[in-house]
C-alpha cells in the first residue's frame, strides 16, 4: 500500500520495508517454551527481548506473530540508526500503525520536525491508543538505534498513559533506556534474555534434523557446547554440515565450527566496534578470562573497564563472570579474535603472554601466570614461579595438578638452573615415575645462597622420591635368620628398643625457614610431608608409625589443594591396615578412597590400586574368597605404575587365593610376577612380604623345609618373620625352637593384630601338642578376643585340623567357635548317617574354610549321590575339572571322602 508522504518530516516517503514483519527463516525451529514466554509477556504492558547478534530475537517475535498468538493486532517497526531523531522515529511509529491497518484518530497529527517532536503529539497518541477497542501489540525491533534525544522518555510516557490497550515488545542487542528497574519492581515487564534464547541440546537436534541431518548425541552435545546455544552459529554450522562429506567429523571439530561462523562474527560484531575496542579485543584474545586491569596492561591504556562494560551491555559476545570483575568472550568469537591477532600482528603474541604472566603473578593467579609464561616459551620464568612461589606441590595434588603437569610437559630438557630441574622432577612424580624424579633431582643443585623456598621444594620432592624408590636410610635392624641359627634370633623386640627413622627431618627444618604466611597458603606442603614420611616408614618396615603418619596426613589434607594427596593417603593407610589385620579401619578408608577418586575425577591411569587391594585383603581375611577375587580384579583395572610395593601386595593376594583353591603351583607362580624391587628399605620390605608368602604356600603344601628356605630370602628382624619362622619350625617338628622364637614377642602395641593372632594360635598349637588342652583353649580364646574386633578369621581357617579337634574337645570354646563359623553357639547338628570318624562332638561348631560358588555346586550334586560323570554333565564341566573341585573341597573340609564332605558341609550349614 502507498504511504502518506506528509507523515515524514522531510517530505520523503516512508520506507515500507521497515514495517514488514521479517520472514521466518527456512528450517526454523519453533520453540514452544519461548513462544509461551512471549505470549505470557504480552498480557502485560512491556516485554523486552535482548541478546547478541544472531541470537534469534527477531525470528522469535516473527514466528510468534505468524502463529497468531498475540492478544490483538501486531504493529511492527524495524528501527535503524537513521531513526534516532525524535521526529523521524515517531513518524515511523505512526506510519507503522497505518501500514498494519490499526486506525488512529485524524487528530493525532504528525511530527513537523526531524529533530524534535511536540509533547502534545505524544499526549494525543497516548490518548488515542487508550481509546482502542482491543489491545494492540507494538513491536520495535532494534530500539537501541533510537536511544537518544529523549525518545526513551517519550516512549515511557506513551506506555504509561495508553493503559491496557498498548502492549509494547522491544527487541534489541542492549537494554532499552526505559526505567526497567521501575517496571521490574511493579512486576510489569517480561524479560527474555540471552540465556533463554540459547538452544538446548534437544532444540539443537531438532534444528539439525530440519536441515536434513541425522546427528548423533555426541554431535549435538559438541555443537551446543561449542556455540553455547547461539542460534546463528548453530544454523551456520548446520548449513556447512550439509555441504561436507563427513557431517559427524565437522560436528566434533572446533576449527570447522569456528570457520563456519568466522565471517559472520567478523562482520556483525568485530567490524562494528570502534578501533580502540577492536584493539582491546584482539590483544586480550590470548586470555581465557579478561580483567579490566589486565586489559589495560596489555593495551597500555586505561579504558579497559569502560570498554568491557559497554561490550556486555551491547551483547557483543562478552559476558561477566558471576559477581567478579572478570569477563570472558564467547569461545567462537575468541577464536576469531586470536586468528586476527595471528594474521595482523604475529610477533605480538609472545610479548603479550609475558606481560600477562607478570600481571597475573602480581595478582595471585599463579597457575594462569605459569600458563602464559609457558605460552611465551619463557620456561626459566615459568619454572621459577613454580619454585619461588612454593607451588611445586600443586603438580602432585589439588585442582590445578593436571593443568600444571600438562603445561610443563612441553618444557625442553636440559635447561640450566635448579628451578627447571625441580619442575621436571615434580612432573615425573606426578605421573608416578619416582626413578625419573630422582634423576632430575640429581641435577637440581641449588647454590649456597638459594632461597628457602627452593631448598624446601627440593627436600619435599626428595622425601617423596626416596620413599618410592627405596632410597634413604632406615634404622638398623638386629641381625636375624629364619632358622634361629648363626644370624641370631629371628625377631627384634618391638617398642622403644627399636629406633624409628626420621625421614622428614630436613623438610621440617626448612619449613621453619620459610615465611609463615606463604607456607600457610600452601597446605599441600604439610600434607605431602606427612604422606612422604608415611611411605618412607612403611618402606623401612615401621608399619605402625607409618599408619600414624598417614592418619596425620589425612588430618592435614582438608581443602581442595590437598585432595589428591588425601586420596593416596587413604589408599596407603587402608592397605597398611589391611596387612596388619585392622580390617574395619582398612575397609572404611579404602571405601573413602574409592569415593574420593570418583568425586574428584581422578583419571583411571592416575589411580592407585591400593584401595581395591586393601578391600581384597579384608575380604580374604574374613574368609570371603569370592569378594577378594572381585576386588583383586578391580585393582588390576588401574595397575600400579612403578609402584613395586603395591605390585607385591597384589602378587601376595593372588597367591593366597590360588592356595585357598588348592593350586599350590599357581600360588608360587604368582609370586614370581613381582617386578624387581629397588635397593634399600623399600626393596627389603617387598622381599620380606614375598618371602613370607612363599613360606605360607610351602607350609600349605606340607613342606616345612622349603618354607624355611624361603624365609632365608627375607631381610632379618620383625615380628611377622618370627611368627612365620616359628610356624615353619613347628611344622618341621622342632617345637622347642618354635617356642624360643615366639618368646621373643612381647605384648606391646607395635605387634599388628594379624601377627599377634597367628602368634597366639601357634602358642595354642604348641600347648595342645604338649597335652595341656585347657591352656590351649585359653590361648585360642585369647586369639579370638584379639581377632574378633577386626573380623579377622583367616588365621583360624588356615590353622589346620588341630584347631577343629581342640574346638571339639573344649566345650568352653563354644562361643569362639560360633563366631568363627557364623553359627549360634549350641546350634543343633544334623544326625550322623555314616560311621566315618568325626573330629567334632555333638553340638560343637565346625570350623571350615569357605567354599567357592562352583565348589558348592559340585558338593550339592555329590550330596544327591551323582557320579563324577553325572556331575560333569549336570554342570557342563569336564570330568577332570569336577575332580579338581572335589579335591579342593576335601582339603578345605579336612576330609578324604565324599560322604564326609557332605556331612561336614551340612553340619556347617553349607547344604
Amino acid at each position: 500500500m502507498a504511504e502518506d508522504a506528509q507523515l515524514h518530516p522531510s517530505g520523503d516517503p516512508l520506507l515500507a520495508a521497515k514495517f514488514a514483519v521479517p520472514a521466518v527463516p527456512p528450517a526454523f525451529v519453533a520453540r514452544q517454551r519461548l513462544l509461551d514466554r512471549l505470549t505470557e509477556g504480552a498480557q502485560g504492558p512491556l516485554t523486552v527481548i535482548t541478546g547478541p547478534a544472531g541470537a534469534g530475537k527477531t525470528s522469535l517475535a516473527a514466528s510468534w506473530r505468524e502463529a497468531d498468538l498475540a492478544p490483538g493486532p501486531v504493529v511492527w517497526l524495524t528501527v535503524e540508526s537513521d531513526d534516532n531523531a525524535p521526529g523521524v522515529f515517531w513518524a515511523y511509529v505512526l506510519g507503522a500503525f497505518r501500514y498494519h491497518r490499526v486506525p488512529l484518530p485524524d487528530g493525532v497529527g504528525s511530527p513537523s520536525s526531524a529533530d524534535n517532536v511536540d509533547h502534545s503529539l505524544i499526549v494525543r497518541l497516548a490518548s488515542a491508543l487508550a481509546q482502542l477497542p482491543e489491545p494492540v501489540v507494538l513491536v520495535l525491533d532494534g530500539l537501541e538505534h533510537a536511544g537518544v534525544h529523549g525518545i526513551a522518555a517519550e516512549l515511557d510516557f506513551v506506555l504509561a498513559h495508553a493503559g491496557p490497550s498498548l502492549r509494547l515488545v522491544l527487541i534489541g542487542r542492549v537494554d532499552p533506556a526505559l526505567p526497567l528497574h521501575r517496571y521490574r519492581a511493579e512486576a510489569r515487564v517480561c524479560e527474555i534474555r540471552r540465556s533463554e534464547l540459547a538452544f538446548t541440546p534437544q532444540e539443537t537436534a531438532q534444528l539439525l534434523r530440519c536441515h536434513g541431518l541425522t546427528p548423533s548425541q555426541e554431535s549435538v552435545g559438541a555443537l551446543t557446547d561449542r556455540t553455547q546455544g547461539w542460534a546463528a552459529g548453530l544454523r551456520l554450522c548446520a548449513l556447512a554440515m550439509q555441504r561436507t562429506e563427513d557431517a559427524e567429523h565437522f560436528a566434533q571439530s572446533f576449527a570447522a565450527s569456528q570457520n563456519a561462523v568466522a565471517d559472520y562474527l567478523t562482520a556483525e560484531v568485530l567490524a562494528a566496534q570502534p578501533a580502540a575496542t577492536q584493539d582491546l579485543l584482539i590483544r586480550t584474545s590470548i586470555l581465557s578470562h579478561v580483567h579490566p586491569g589486565l586489559a589495560d596492561a596489555l593495551t597500555g591504556r586505561d579504558d579497559g573497564e569502560g570498554i568491557l562494560g559497554r561490550l556486555v551491555r551491547d551483547n557483543a559476545f562478552v559476558e561477566p563472570i558471576g559477581d567478579t570483575s572478570w569477563y570472558r568472550c564467547h569461545p567462537l568469537f575468541a577464536e576469531v579474535l586470536r586468528a586476527h591477532l595471528r594474521s595482523r600482528s604475529p610477533a605480538l603474541g609472545a610479548p603479550l603472554h609475558r606481560e600477562a604472566a607478570r600481571w597475573l603473578d602480581g595478582h595471585d593467579r599463579l597457575t594462569d601466570a605459569i600458563e602464559h609464561a609457558a605460552a611465551a616459551d619463557d620456561w626459566p620464568y615459568a619454572a621459577g614461579l613454580l619454585v619461588d612461589r612454593l607451588a611445586a606441590g600443586r603438580l602432585l595434588t589439588g585442582p590445578d595438578s593436571h593443568r600444571l603437569e600438562r603445561l610443563f610437559k612441553s618444557m625442553p630438557d636440559g635447561l640450566p638452573g635448579a628451578a627447571p630441574a625441580l619442575a621436571a622432577a615434580a612432573c615425573a612424580l606426578a605421573r608416578g615415575d619416582a626413578t625419573a624424579g630422582r634423576k632430575h633431582l640429581a641435577g637440581a643443585r641449588p647454590n649456597g645462597d638459594a632461597a628457602p623456598e627452593c631448598l624446601l621444594t627440593r627436600a619435599v620432592l626428595r622425601l617423596l622420591t626416596d620413599a618410592d624408590t627405596g632410597a634413604g636410610t632406615a634404622a638398623p635392624r638386629a641381625p636375624a635368620s629364619a632358622d634361629g641359627g648363626d644370624r641370631g634370633p629371628a625377631t627384634e623386640a618391638p617398642g622403644p628398643n627399636r629406633a624409628t627413622p626420621d625421614p622428614d627431618r630436613e623438610v621440617r627444618e626448612l619449613m621453619e625457614r620459610v615465611d609463615r604466611e606463604r607456607l600457610d597458603r600452601h597446605p599441600e606442603i604439610e600434607a605431602l610431608r606427612l604422606y612422604g614420611r608415611g611411605r618412607a616408614l612403611l618402606a623401612a618396615g615401621h608399619r605402625s608409625e607409618a599408619r600414624e603418619a598417614f592418619a596425620a596426613a589425612l588430618t592435614a589434607a582438608t581443602d581442595e589443594q590437598t585432595w589428591t594427596v588425601r586420596y593416596h593417603c587413604l589408599g596407603a593407610l587402608a592397605l597398611a591396615e589391611a596387612v596388619d589385620g585392622l580390617l574395619r579401619e582398612a575397609e572404611a578408608h579404602a571405601l573413602d578412597g574409592i569415593k574420593a577418586a570418583e568425586e574428584h575425577g581422578i583419571p583411571v591411569d592416575r589411580r592407585t590400586p591400593r584401595c581395591h587391594l586393601a578391600l581384597a585383603s579384608v575380604s580374604a581375611d574374613r574368609g570371603d574368597l569370592t569378594g577378594a577375587g572381585r576386588h583383586l580384579a578391580a585393582a588390576r583395572s588401574h595397575p600400579p605404575a612403578r609402584d613395586v610395593p603395591a605390585a607385591a601386595e597384589a602378587a601376595v593376594l593372588r597367591s593366597r587365593l590360588e592356595l585357598a583353591h588348592g593350586h599350590a603351583a599357581a600360588a608360587l607362580s604368582a609370586l614370581d610376577d613381582v617386578p624387581v624391587a629397588a635397593d634399600g628399605p623399600a626393596g627389603a620390605e617387598v622381599a620380606g612380604r614375598i618371602a613370607l608368602a612363599r613360606c605360607s604356600v610351602h607350609l600349605g603344601r606340607g613342606d616345612p623345609a622349603a618354607a624355611l628356605a624361603a624365609l632365608r630370602e627375607a631381610p632379618p628382624g620383625g615380628p611377622a618373620l618370627a611368627v612365620a619362622s616359628a610356624a615353619a619350625r613347628l611344622a618341621a617338628g622342632d617345637g622347642a625352637q618354635a617356642r624360643r622364637l615366639l618368646a621373643g614377642l612381647t605384648a606391646g602395641e607395635r605387634v599388628a593384630p594379624a601377627v599377634r593372632v597367628r602368634a597366639e594360635l601357634l602358642d595354642a598349637q604348641l600347648t595342645a601338642f604338649e597335652g595341656d588342652t585347657a591352656k590351649a583353649a585359653s590361648l585360642v580364646a585369647g586369639a579370638v578376643r584379639t581377632a574378633r574386633p577386626h573380623g579377622l578369621r583367616a588365621p583360624f581357617t588356615e590353622a589346620g585340623p588341630w584347631l577343629r579337634h581342640l574346638l571339639a574337645r573344649a566345650p568352653g570354646l563354644a562361643d569362639a567357635g560360633a563366631w568363627l563359623t557364623g553359627r549360634p553357639a549350641g546350634a543343633e547338628k544334623r544326625p550322623v548317617r555314616d560311621s566315618a570318624p568325626r573330629d567334632t562332638a555333638a553340638g560343637s561348631p565346625l570350623l571350615v574354610e569357605q567354599l567357592s560358588p562352583r565348589e558348592c555346586d559340585v558338593l550339592r550334586c555329590a550330596a544327591q549321590m551323582m557320579s563324577t560323570d553325572e556331575i560333569a554333565a549336570e554342570l557342563f564341566l569336564s570330568v577332570n575339572t569336577v575332580k579338581t573341585h572335589l579335591k579342593s573341597v576335601y582339603r578345605k573340609l579336612s576330609v578324604s571322602r565324599r560322604s564326609e564332605a557332605v556331612r561336614r558341609a551340612r553340619d556347617a550349614g553349607m547344604l
